[in-house]
């Protein structure tokens, strides 16, 4: 038989706790657990949650990859995609690829009797995926492109249909300026409506078909002005990244999602400092509270302790059977803890309950992501660092004197 382990549980369940202080130890003690326990998971959850909203809203407007030619440089006007060692069908068939589509971008003014607004049109063909694109749509659809003759259709943001007073149906014009040419005017329809809650994409971005800019940018009806390179999931980036280099030719260059907006990509990485500071602090105040009820019961149980010295325990027996009470008081805490955090996610996830502003923070609502892994390691890890840090004030057992025990009270 465990004997540390079978006195700790005869005493953790002892009808003698709710009876005295150690029924008020044992609630400050499984308190402090719980409470650690549903910060811990708010903060990853909706932590990992932000990070993985914004690089999906990223990706999913523009590609997990991008590939364009190296005279693009950070140019939005596009310059031709060269062929020469491009394998657009070698992409498609990487197994973690789930669609390619191409594009071609022109920067222009869109005008009328109210506002102006300076534009990056994306001309895009027949093989856009409006089905990812949809989730991104408040009214309307998008240009249906069928890369015959030129489609007057578009879809806006909504920040340009409010800042250009717009609605679907609605027609406007647009200004395309070349190098010593005559500006070039396009009337198109707005078709649609979407917005991404990022703000570099809402403010700049109009969808249409890619002949438009194929005409303005007097490229050849085959050419291309990039690739938005769609895998089946935004984690496959970083892993994929280096395959796609290598079907891409040396006249070209891929960028990842992440890389497009640097000051994205900066306040994201701030998320993974605040989650470690929060854990760090929380992991702090469980364990001071841990260490504080593991002497008050030690100093209680003075005469219990004066008893099994007398009986012939070991001090590591007693240490160990405190170690393990002090964890059994701990039990009910992660289980309330994970109870009550994991409820408040869920309503979150479901509900959307509480609401940010997209302009600071690129999402509408708190986003949640319930990883089972990062939900169960948060448990274990707080009951295994308690117990680690259980035991150096543990060694106070083995300064009591089992005489002055017994005489103690």
């Amino acid at each position: 038989m465990n004997f540390p382990l079978y006195f700790s549980r005869k005493i953790a369940f002892s009808k003698d706790n709710k009876n005295n202080l150690s029924r008020v130890i044992i609630f400050i003690g499984r308190l402090s657990v719980a409470l650690g326990i549903i910060v811990s998971l708010i903060t990853v959850s909706t932590g990992f949650g932000s990070k993985k909203a914004i690089k999906e809203r990223l990706a999913d407007f523009s590609g997990h990859v991008t590939v364009k030619s190296t005279r693009s440089n950070s140019s939005y006007n596009t310059s031709v995609l060269d062929k020469q060692g491009l394998n657009i069908q070698k992409i498609k068939a990487l197994p973690d690829v789930e669609s390619v589509q191409k594009y071609a971008m022109v920067t222009g003014i869109m005008r009328n009797e109210h506002n102006f607004a300076g534009i990056i049109f994306k001309g895009v063909g027949k093989d856009f995926d409006s089905a990812r694109f949809k989730k991104f749509l408040i009214a309307g659809r998008t240009p249906r492109v069928t890369e015959e003759g030129y489609n007057h259709g578009v879809t806006i943001s909504q920040k340009i249909a409010n800042d250009l007073h717009l609605k679907v149906k609605d027609s406007i014009v647009t200004i395309f300026s070349k190098a010593d040419q005559k500006p070039i005017y396009r009337k198109f329809e707005v078709v649609g409506i979407y917005k991404t809650d990022i703000k570099m994409i809402d403010e700049q971005f109009v969808i249409g078909g890619i002949n438009h800019v194929r005409k303005i940018q007097d490229m050849k009806p085959d050419d291309i002005g990039g690739l938005d390179i769609f895998f089946k999931n935004v984690n496959d980036i970083d892993s994929d990244f280096p395959k796609i280099e290598k079907l891409i030719g040396y006249k070209n260059y891929a960028e990842k999602a992440t890389e497009k907006f640097p000051q994205i990509t900066d306040w994201i990485s701030i998320f993974d400092t605040n989650i470690a500071l929060i854990i760090i602090i929380m992991l702090i105040v469980v364990i001071i509270n841990i260490i504080m009820v593991l002497l008050i019961l030690i100093i209680e149980r003075t005469n219990s302790i004066g008893l099994l010295k007398t009986l012939g325990a070991s001090n590591s027996q007693i240490r160990a059977t405190f170690i393990n009470y002090t964890l059994i008081i701990m039990v009910p805490g992660l289980l309330y803890g994970n109870i009550i955090g994991l409820g408040l996610l869920l309503l979150q996830k479901l509900f959307g309950i509480i609401k940010l502003n997209p302009e600071n923070y690129y999402v509408s609502t708190v986003p949640v992501d319930l990883n089972p892994i990062a939900i169960i390691s948060i448990s274990v890890g707080i009951l295994i660092i308690s117990a680690l840090a259980l035991i150096v004030p543990s060694y106070l057992i083995s300064k009591i004197s089992p005489v002055k025990a017994i005489k103690y009270n």
